[in-house]
């Protein structure tokens, strides 16, 4: 197999440029027509591109190769209840939003999903929001559909730190078809909290503005 041209089909799925590698993926299957990993990039191509039946077909014929193979499962598994998806806009989310910062970052699985049919159709790196509400925070699709939401002592903690001002970026960073795990980072840190860590490894009694916080905290 061409290495080369594997990787550009990994850039290219990298930059969201699915119609590009759809185009590189079926070139290099001319060469290995059962390279199981290649199938598996042509079918999330496909996927991102809108044509699902298509992307079902691959993801089949690849468990004809390999009937353990864990992606092609997966997504089989995600899409199964799919009869169409809207061609993705979605671009690439650097590996840098997942890098942890102690006390600024937060990863957490989310309690009581949502739709399953709205879960299929995301991705891990994909960019979601967070509502808080009175003794709540949901987490939902930039288009505003619930995903799931924080478990309770978090949500009373982030409502609060955003009652003070604090501003947060949330990422998926992985979707199985009964868990969705969220990456949750501190952006904006409110003058009042300065001395206040988002995420402290010990949870303790420290929400309160940074001129009320005793000298040890």
């Amino acid at each position: 197999m061409d290495s080369n041209l594997a990787q550009k089909a990994v850039s290219l799925a990298l930059e969201g440029q699915w119609e590009e590698a759809i185009k590189v993926n079926k070139e290099l299957l001319k060469a290995c027509p059962d390279d199981v990993e290649t199938l598996n990039r042509l079918a999330k191509a496909y996927f991102e591109s809108g044509n699902i039946k298509r992307a079902k077909s691959i993801s089949a014929n690849v468990l004809k190769f390999n009937p353990a193979d864990p992606i092609a499962n997966k997504n089989l598994s995600r899409w199964k209840s799919l009869t169409e998806v809207k061609k993705s806009c979605r671009t690439s989310h650097p590996a840098a939003n997942f890098i942890e910062e102690p006390g600024k970052t937060k990863l957490v699985s989310l309690l009581n999903l949502g739709d399953k049919k709205v879960i299929a159709k995301l991705n891990a790196g994909d960019k979601v929001i967070i509502t808080t509400h009175a003794h709540r925070v949901c987490v939902l699709t930039l288009d505003g559909k619930y995903l799931g939401r924080l478990p309770d002592d978090l949500a009373a903690r982030l409502i609060r730190l955003t009652k003070y001002g604090n501003t947060y970026q949330v990422f998926l960073k992985s979707l199985e078809p009964e868990s969705i795990r969220v990456f949750i980072r501190e952006i904006f840190k409110a003058k009042k909290m300065a001395r206040v860590q988002s995420f402290p490894p010990d949870v303790i009694r420290d929400l309160e503005p940074a001129d009320e916080v005793p000298p040890h905290f």
